[in-house]
């Protein structure tokens, strides 16, 4: 995340255009719900794609139910999953798994890493000049050349999200998160839990609710890189032809604290 950030460049579409279209793949996760939430919420977003395995119950949804599309996919057949009939102007993806949930590290690769790339360059507009933004959840200490499974696999995930062509990539790597309510118990991200509950107190590096994050990545899809507050202290990270905008944890807390 090393230098400072420079606004990326043909992005005039986005800041001309006060009515945009969103696509979210993986709603139905802990953050994605909440992002969810808040593009239907939003009167900056006239329509949202939620295309997953999996999809919200309608029943879930209490506002912006109108201009919802939902639509489940196989993301072993991507080519018939229709992402590349939409011109989305925004393109949200939240899809993750871990390597306990997902089986195997084989397994986890897959869901977490290629299914992503994938759907994200599926749903790329097979016109090369289309202004289009993706925005990404990753994490905290993403890292292409680590020797750990999980930080290698996110490290991987965004370089390769950066080299798909996106006029504007955007990532968040979120610290603990928080105010999750999963099916399973997991001992050791309770008391971590705790630890950083503690911590954040005094420091806003090292945890985040869920809602809270699910609040910024919307305005952060809405505004783009070139608009994103001082205040978020945003980064550009990547190499040539494939750089990408960086968003930390205290970062992602200040763009939602920041939001109207």
């Amino acid at each position: 995340m090393a230098g400072k950030f420079k606004p990326l460049l043909n992005l005039a579409y986005f800041q001309q255009t006060s009515s945009q279209t969103a696509l979210i793949i993986g709603a139905t996760g802990q953050t994605g719900r909440h992002l969810l939430q808040n593009l239907l919420a939003s009167p900056h977003f006239s329509h949202v794609g939620e295309y997953g395995r999996r999809v919200t119950p309608t029943e879930e949804i209490t506002t912006g139910k109108d201009k919802l599309e939902q639509k489940t996919i196989d993301f072993e057949k991507i080519s018939e999953s229709g992402l590349k009939q939409k011109n989305w102007d925004v393109v949200f993806i939240t899809l993750g798994t871990t390597r306990a949930n997902a089986g195997s590290a084989e397994a986890f690769e897959k869901i977490d890493r290629e299914y992503v790339l994938a759907a994200a360059k599926e749903a790329r507009s097979s016109d090369p000049s289309a202004s289009q933004r993706l925005v990404y959840l990753s994490s905290g200490g993403a890292n292409s050349s680590s020797p750990f499974l999980y930080p290698k696999s996110k490290g991987l995930t965004e370089e390769g999200l950066a080299s798909l062509g996106y006029s504007d990539t955007i990532i968040f790597r979120p610290g603990f998160l928080a105010g999750t309510n999963r099916s399973d118990h997991r001992l050791a991200e309770s008391v971590f839990g705790k630890i950083t509950g503690v911590l954040s107190y005094v420091t806003s590096a090292v945890e985040i609710n869920i809602r809270t994050l699910g609040k910024a990545m919307a305005e952060a899809g809405r505004l783009g890189s070139a608009s994103l507050p001082p205040a978020v202290h945003a980064a550009q990270a990547g190499k040539d032809g494939a750089k990408f905008t960086v968003i930390n944890n205290a970062g992602a807390i200040k763009l939602a604290e920041l939001t109207k």
